[in-house]
């Protein structure tokens, strides 16, 4: 009857072991496990008798069959990583940046043909919109274009840079800086001068008729790790540094920012994530709290965790994680500067993360705040 009972007790330990969510904290600061101590003392007086012996290996086995199926359940609730897609073959160009061999002032029509069609369109900071184009994320380019279908706007994380200055993903800071010169210090806006907080992370030249924003991973090299290339004017008719909200420019933010993040992972040959609308919900309220209360953090004002906000909406998971960011001018400076950010880095490129939802919301300054949850089911 002992054994039997050992036996019972070990299967609810482990089950409580396997359903329990994984924070980043130990999870001693969340539970009192000094209760084991006592079972531990007993387990140490019993285990000598041979029966209890012979039970305990067969209740070892039987656990390490239900420990294989959990991690198999776990791994079935992960995307697998898409079939690869060749990149394509990057031609000379005349112009100082192009994007998939297309370039600023190129007709929609001839560029679609260089990128195929829009998979989602994205309103922007420029009051126009993002148009995407990728294959699973991979070939990943962002196209705007103007009211004669012209190419007015281009962006990209990935490796589809020509240049008649030579560069590329693998330039450095100070390449780029000795290719294009002194980057600016401010952009000047109506009758405000604001001054670029780059902290190094990168660059924005005026070359010509064009605004080349140069970003930089820290976390390898200074190498360039994405580019956007702005007509001058539309760079002019974006009136203040922070565009006027609206419902599109929130789900606008909201959407580049989960493609960025699934075009990040791609890149490292890891598992797509799923876009989850019901944790959509519960970031944007975190994102809507901040921005009214001013301030800024993973706890709320009532001392709920994110994991807290995420079990109250009836969220299910066991493994999660939240990335915050705030003040940044777009979805695109927001991303490039949480992976320039190891501890958020690390949860943009965690394989165990299979769902994401992301929430915005604005200040009374027009400056947004975003909220990532990360999950697995």
């Amino acid at each position: 009857m002992c054994v039997r009972k050992l036996f019972w007790l070990m299967i609810l330990l482990l089950a409580v072991f396997f359903a329990r969510p994984i924070w980043e904290e130990p999870v001693g600061e969340y539970v009192d496990l000094s209760f084991l101590d006592s079972v531990d003392r007993t387990i140490e007086n019993i285990t000598e008798d041979p029966k209890v012996s012979e039970a305990l290996d067969e209740a070892g086995n039987f656990t390490s069959r239900i420990g294989a199926q959990l991690q198999s359940l776990i791994a079935s609730n992960s995307l697998e990583l898409p079939e690869a897609v060749a990149k394509p073959e990057l031609v000379e160009t005349d112009s100082l940046i192009a994007i998939h061999n297309v370039t600023l002032g190129m007709d929609k029509e001839e560029a679609q043909g260089k990128v195929g069609l829009p998979l989602r369109l994205m309103q922007n900071e420029y009051g126009t919109d993002w148009h995407s184009y990728h294959q699973n994320y991979q070939n990943y380019v962002l196209l705007s274009y103007d009211q004669e279908g012209k190419v007015n706007g281009m962006f990209t994380n990935q490796d589809l840079i020509s240049s008649t200055e030579g560069i590329s993903m693998d330039s450095t800071k100070t390449e780029v800086r000795s290719l294009l010169g002194a980057p600016l210090k401010s952009l000047q806006k109506g009758n405000v001068q604001y001054i670029l907080d780059t902290r190094e992370e990168y660059d924005v030249f005026k070359t010509d008729n064009t605004y080349t924003t140069v970003f930089y991973d820290i976390h390898e090299g200074d190498t360039v790790t994405a580019v956007q290339v702005i007509r001058e004017d539309l760079e002019k008719a974006r009136s203040e540094i922070y565009a006027e909200p609206n419902e599109e420019l929130r789900e606008g933010y909201e959407f580049l920012l989960f493609e960025l993040t699934n075009s990040a992972r791609i890149q490292r040959d890891l598992p797509l994530l799923q876009w989850d609308e019901q944790t959509k919900v519960t970031a944007r309220k975190h994102s809507e709290d901040m921005a009214e209360n001013q301030y800024f953090s993973h706890t709320n004002l009532k001392g709920q965790s994110p994991f807290d906000r995420m079990n109250k909406d009836g969220i299910a998971f066991y493994v999660a994680g939240e990335n915050l960011a705030y003040g940044q001018y777009s979805s695109i400076f927001a991303h490039e500067g949480l992976m320039n950010s190891m501890g958020h880095r690390e949860n943009i490129v965690k394989p165990e993360f299979g769902y994401l939802g992301i929430g915005t919301a604005f200040n009374s300054e027009n400056q947004p705040y975003y909220t990532a949850n990360f999950f697995n089911r």
